[in-house]
């Protein structure tokens, strides 16, 4: 049995950089607290050679003109901390979440699927590394090792089976996270190292240090085990960011909103997953911030809404974030938020991913992904709600539709029973040809309609239907099933049409045609 551990130094930082990348190259300066007491809470290495220090005020930071400043968000934090159990969970589904920066893994029976331990290590570095996080990486047959040597060691450690001791030795005691008292006494003692703590008598240290001091004992010897807490995974894979001044325009706030999506497809394919429905909400920063309080658009301005919705609804689960931005694009160009924006928070539905394989003899079909931006290309032209695929209503009443989300069917393999006798079919006129009709004792017997005058030689009907009478336009038709035959100077046609009466307008109709 094996353990792995990841931990993200600096986390607090690089949760913050995941969202923009560009600061992982300039010095930056993290900020918490309250106005005027705002405190550097974390910094980069860049930001730490010009002197930068952690409880500096942010006073004293702005001294440094080329160090960036950024607010601590305990959002990005949560967003960050997910995509880290996103990353565990593609490679193991034993995950522990030892904290917000250290995941531990159980590792047994993966050497199958990817290899030996370094190479299941190297897995978990290029997963991390995907998803914007730099993390250290330590693999051993105790779990406690593990997550000790993850926070001391850069890069990639593998500890043999049975040297835990030897990797442990030279690493300091507060590595092992004593009390302040505890600590304290080991100090008195001269005891700074793993080595020197575990050469101590264990009976000695009990009586002195009690149970806290014999299981630090058994960490510094690498002896100390136990299960691991189990984590199960979730479906929920959301992305934030929150901008320090508002955009009102629709190219930047696209570049963000690519970043954000490009993030959650990582994340979700890392998965095995696909995206079936995104939900993006915009804070918006409302007129009545940058009025003065007893103006008289004050008023007017806090009843405008703070927020701005949109949901974008896929036929088929996709994995493609350049596909998916062009979708928000112009379903945004169509119907833009109405203030600048100034926070943006993206939830995304997962999906299983369709694998569809074309027939030899059957006609290729579009690509689903591409026919859906088409499809939203031509909605912001005619209209959301007239592209779609129609759906026929519960009701008798002719052409009766409304338009629905395309949806892509499943491809189903075709019918192969035996095949019945002839049958008829009808074919549906939509829109539905005017007509018009000479009745004899209340029976069709001639009709004419494009431009053609036939005679009717058999009727059968009428059948009344009827409907809608609770409405303000309830409607009421007789329909006639007649055989017409028309007659020209070169010969004489028969057809079997559907022609009906629409009492509510006095209208003759023809529906269609039977083959």
């Amino acid at each position: 049995m094996s353990f792995a551990a990841i931990f993200v130094p600096n986390f607090t930082f690089q949760a913050i950089a995941r969202g923009e990348p560009e600061l992982r190259i300039e010095p930056v300066a993290v900020i918490e607290g309250q106005p005027p007491t705002y405190r550097v809470a974390a910094l980069n290495r860049l930001a730490e050679k010009l002197g930068v220090t952690v409880g500096m005020t942010k006073a004293n930071v702005e001294q440094f003109p080329q160090v960036q400043i950024r607010n601590r968000s305990k959002t990005q934090e949560e967003m960050g901390h997910q995509a880290l159990l996103d990353a565990a969970w593609s490679i193991s589904s034993r995950v522990e979440d030892a904290g917000r920066d250290t995941l531990l893994l159980d590792l047994s029976g993966l050497s199958r699927l990817f290899g030996g331990q370094e190479q299941i290590a190297h897995r978990i570095l290029c997963r991390t590394s995907e998803l914007g996080m730099d993390v250290h990486i330590a693999v051993s047959a105790n779990v406690e090792t593990a997550r000790i040597v993850a926070r001391a060691l850069f890069g990639i450690t593998v500890v043999p089976d049975g040297r835990e001791a030897r990797f442990l030795e030279s690493l300091p005691v507060a590595m092992l996270s004593p009390s302040p008292q505890l600590a304290e006494i080991f100090e008195r003692w001269g005891v700074s190292t793993c080595k020197s703590l575990a050469s101590l008598p264990v009976l000695d240290l009990s009586e002195r240090a009690g149970q806290e001091g014999v299981h630090l004992h058994a960490l510094a010897g690498g002896r100390a085990t136990r299960p691991l807490l189990i984590v199960q995974p979730t479906d929920c894979f959301e992305e934030c960011f929150e901008l320090e001044d508002a955009v009102d325009n629709l190219e930047p706030l696209s570049f963000l909103l690519g970043r954000l999506l490009q993030q959650v497809c990582v994340r979700i394919s890392a998965r095995g997953l696909a995206i079936g429905a995104i939900h993006v909400t915009f804070e918006l920063q409302t007129a009545f911030e940058s009025t003065v309080l007893f103006s008289p658009d004050a008023i007017s301005a806090r009843k405008s809404p703070r927020t701005f919705s949109c949901t974008l609804q896929l036929p088929v689960p996709s994995q493609d974030s350049t596909l998916l931005l062009k979708l928000l694009r112009l379903r945004l160009q169509a119907k833009p938020p109405g203030a600048p924006v100034r926070k943006i928070h993206l939830l995304a539905e997962p999906g299983r991913s369709r694998a569809t394989q074309s027939g030899l003899f059957v006609p290729a079909s579009p690509d689903p992904q591409k026919l859906e931006l088409t499809l939203a290309r031509i909605a912001t032209v005619v209209g959301e709600g007239n592209v779609g695929s129609p759906y026929l209503l519960d009701t008798h009443r002719p052409d009766a539709f409304h338009m629905q989300k395309f949806f892509v069917p499943p491809a189903t393999p075709p019918h192969r029973g035996p095949r019945s006798g002839a049958q008829t079919a009808f074919r549906v006129f939509r829109p539905a040809l005017p007509a018009w009709v000479q009745l004899q004792k209340k029976v069709p017997a001639r009709v004419a309609f494009q431009g053609m005058l036939g005679t009717v030689i058999r009727a059968s009907g009428p059948w009344r239907s009827s409907g809608d009478w609770w409405e303000d336009q309830p409607w009421q038709e007789d329909a006639w099933d007649v055989e017409i035959q028309f007659t020209s100077e070169s010969r004489t046609v028969e057809g079997l049409y559907r022609v009906s009466f629409d009492l509510r307008f006095e209208k003759w109709w023809v529906r269609g045609v039977y083959d």
